[in-house]
């Protein structure tokens, strides 16, 4: 049960949360194999000046910050994890969000960290 937190500018947001939400959705079940009615996202709209990134930063080129948080149990092989980080990126270029604006952060921790609704 990977937990989702999307964090994007407000005009971002306003436009394509519902497909943003989706495209992420669709590569964790493509890339990482979670059950299709496993989909626990949250999106954090943030104003003007409120997302602060250095536009250069290891040689990309930025224009825009757009943050996804994975939260996730401790199970996939780095080959898992980086298809699908591609996944999402290919997934939200399609909406006019550049790969190179988007920074996915996958942290991992045991099933013994987790409440969901029961034991």
């Amino acid at each position: 049960m990977p937990l989702i937190q999307v964090h994007l500018n407000r005009s971002v947001f306003d436009a394509h949360h519902e497909d943003i939400g989706r495209a992420i959705h669709e590569a964790q079940v493509e890339a990482l194999g979670i059950p299709d009615d496993d989909r626990f996202q949250i999106f954090q709209p943030h104003g003007s000046g409120e997302l602060k990134f250095d536009p250069g930063y290891n040689g990309v080129d930025r224009r825009d910050l757009l943050v996804i948080r994975v939260i996730a149990v401790h199970m996939y092989p780095t080959a898992t994890k980086q298809a699908f980080f591609r996944r999402v990126v290919d997934k939200l270029e399609p909406l006019g969000i550049r790969r190179e604006d988007v920074l996915i952060c996958l942290t991992e921790n045991g099933f013994e960290d987790w409440y969901a609704g029961r034991n």
